[in-house]
């Protein structure tokens, strides 16, 4: 057996991990198709933009406020117990949407308390699936599972979930498609319950959820690349994520194109985000993993630098498809080194506080993206997204001392050549 295919076949090996992978690919789907059958839902009760928004919103707000909570809960909580319960929980709020649908009961209210509940769901299932990882595969399985999951997201996510949501809602009625999303999520339910017992930290229990979030906080203030990295994905969040999302599509009109070239460059940031989670299929993270991550982030940034320039429609395209590979390859690395270099005990904790910090700054972002790209243009907006993350690279590996910590503590990564 070649080398790559070794490394991939290795952690599907243990039934452990195929039900977690199953759980998580199903989970995954759900929210896929739950996130494009809720527009559906909510025009078919006669809403427009606003309530799209609203509801939408909703569930983004959830989520970002739940992550710490969710942390806490994953050292806690067993895993199998927690994600069970809370694909058993979404897959009833769902349930009970395409009912109320169909029966002719549903309402905007309805909706919107939905919303909250799938985004609660998502802020518990993840810190508890992470933590959960690093129990049933050796800390070498971690890169190529972490890969797997990188391709995952984008493919579920972004193109089946919503396609076949897409379908039932053509072929028969959103409320469909948002049975389609509760019996996913049933799936997935049933995947986590052949989960093994995990039993959590005993120090863990024994605090309180304001002194477990307070561990958590102080490793990561006390953790030099840990806080360093952290601080800068803020940062880049902040300046990066707005602009992509909120002014690509005026980028794109000003090109001459319209729904479909924005369409176009959103598939390519899509591939492009799998592409980079499966380069780690085939090749082992590199031994200067943090810098490499640094340098991979920068890199990921700088082809936004075309957008707003008025550039020919086929160079957005392949920008995009190199800011989602370049952007989307660090994270197997980040992942792993969390697994890997965080204690087993303070996981959860560390990986919700990730959730929080990635996520909690995306509304920011959005909300200055706006105005920003008023008052300076889109051609300065979008050179600012491009440049002001690749300066931050450069300082945060020499603030964070990050050569010399890759240097004490290598990644550990299967590299078996037969």
């Amino acid at each position: 057996m070649s080398a790559p295919l070794a490394r991939t076949v290795a952690p599907l090996r243990r039934p452990a991990y195929r039900a977690l992978l199953a759980s998580l690919t199903c989970s995954l789907l759900a929210t896929g198709a739950w996130t494009l059958a809720l527009i559906w839902q909510v025009l078919d009760l006669g809403g427009g933009p606003v309530e799209v928004s609203v509801v939408g919103a909703t569930g983004s707000a959830f989520a970002v406020v739940t992550f710490l909570l969710g942390g806490v809960l994953a050292d806690r909580v067993p895993a199998r117990r927690l994600l069970t319960g809370v694909e058993a929980v979404r897959a009833c709020s769902t349930g009970a949407v395409a009912l109320a649908s169909v029966s002719g009961h549903l309402t905007l209210v309805h909706l919107v308390l939905a919303a909250a509940v799938q985004g609660v769901g998502t802020a518990l299932y993840m810190p508890s699936y992470s933590a959960l990882l690093v129990r049933v595969l050796e800390p070498s399985e971690l890169p190529v599972a972490n890969s797997i999951e990188g391709m995952l997201r984008p493919v579920t996510v972004q193109a089946l979930g919503p396609a076949a949501a897409g379908a039932l809602v053509a072929v028969w009625s959103p409320a469909a498609a948002v049975a389609a999303a509760a019996c996913a999520a049933v799936a997935a339910a049933v995947a986590a319950a052949r989960l093994p017992h995990t039993d959590p930290d005993p120090a863990a229990l024994s605090e309180s959820l304001t002194a477990g979030l307070r561990g958590g906080l102080r490793h990561v203030v006390r953790t030099r690349w840990l806080l360093t990295t952290l601080l800068y994905s803020s940062v880049a969040t902040l300046v990066v994520m707005g602009p992509m999302a909120l002014l690509t599509p005026f980028a794109v009109r000003d090109s001459g194109g319209g729904p479909a070239e924005h369409a176009l460059v959103l598939a390519a940031l899509g591939i492009g985000a799998a592409a980079g989670s499966a380069a780690f299929l085939v090749v082992a993270p590199p031994r200067r993993h943090l810098s490499a991550m640094m340098v991979l982030w920068a890199l990921a940034c700088l082809p936004l630098a075309v957008f707003g320039t008025g550039a020919p429609l086929w160079l957005m395209v392949t920008a995009g498809f190199v800011v989602g590979t370049l952007f989307n390859a660090p994270m197997v690395i980040w992942g792993t080194l969390l697994q890997q270099r965080v204690p087993r005990a303070l996981l959860g904790r560390v990986s919700g506080l990730d959730f929080f910090v990635s996520l909690g700054l995306l509304p920011v972002s959005m909300a200055l993206a706006g105005p920003v790209g008023s008052a300076i243009g889109l051609q300065a907006t979008f050179l600012g997204a491009a440049m002001i993350p690749a300066v931050l690279a450069v300082v945060a590996v020499l603030a964070g001392r990050l050569r010399a910590e890759e240097s004490a503590h290598p990644l550990e990564v299967s590299r078996r050549t037969r």
